[in-house]
């Protein structure tokens, strides 16, 4: 006689103990990746909102300097006056000469300004100890204050971070963070602001740009490039000059 035998259901096949916990450890898993992005998505709205308020605060300050400026000019003119703006904050400073023929100082001045090729450029906090240096290598760079539409299009459009020793490039925000935060720097127009009133974090904002790597100008240099600029040439000092400059190099 056959012994009839009976398939166990699948409700009636016990799942293995380890099976179970892998189950269980994969689902928390999930559930705890799930809340991280939706936290990470909340955190990213709310940061884009203060960068947001902050640039329309930096716009408002820029704008009541620059009205600032133009009443002054104005009572001055009313009054039969000179009008004399404030010394400059900062300097931009374009490396024009190469390598040959440079005494030991000057080449030693351009190392510390990190000014390495011809074209490159920084921005320089104006103390008495820079305009000391910058006097000493005028020769081989030319140099002014640069207006904030300047800043902003320089860093915006060349504009690369410097990150454990690697050239970065500025298209997220939080690669200024990583590098910055800790000093209130957190996006693109805080690294601006800081530039352009020359912070108190002016320093390790400036050393976190890579010095920019600039074309040549559009229409080439002036005839006489190697002569002071004051004298029809390109070297040196060229205050508010520097950004019909920047605006032929960038």
């Amino acid at each position: 006689m056959a012994v009839k035998t009976t398939v166990p259901s699948a409700e009636q096949v016990a799942v293995p103990e380890s099976l179970l916990k892998k189950q269980r450890s994969a689902e928390k898993t999930r559930e705890e990746k799930l809340a991280a992005a939706a936290e990470a998505r909340k955190t990213k709205r709310a940061q884009r909102q203060v960068i947001f308020k902050r640039a329309e605060q930096y716009t408002k300050e820029y704008a009541t300097a620059e009205k600032e400026e133009i009443r002054l000019r104005r009572e001055a003119r009313a009054s039969g006056d000179f009008y004399v703006p404030a010394q400059p904050k900062i300097y931009f400073v374009i490396r024009i000469r190469g390598i040959n023929e440079i005494a030991p100082k000057p080449r030693k001045i351009l190392q510390l300004l990190r000014l390495l090729q011809i074209n490159n450029a920084v921005f320089v906090k104006v103390t008495k100890a820079t305009a000391q240096m910058l006097k000493l290598v005028e020769p081989y760079v030319t140099y002014g204050e640069p207006n904030v539409s300047a800043i902003r299009s320089l860093i915006y459009k060349r504009g690369y971070g410097k990150v454990q020793k690697q050239r970065i490039p500025l298209s997220e925000n939080s690669t200024i963070e990583k590098s910055l935060g800790e000093k209130g720097i957190i996006c693109i127009e805080d690294l601006v602001h800081e530039i352009a009133t020359a912070g108190p974090n002016f320093k390790a904002a400036s050393n976190f740009l890579w010095p920019f790597k600039l074309s040549s100008p559009t229409g080439g240099w002036r005839a006489r490039k190697f002569t002071g600029y004051v004298e029809g040439g390109d070297e040196g000092l060229r205050e508010n000059a520097i950004n019909a400059l920047i605006k032929q190099m960038n």
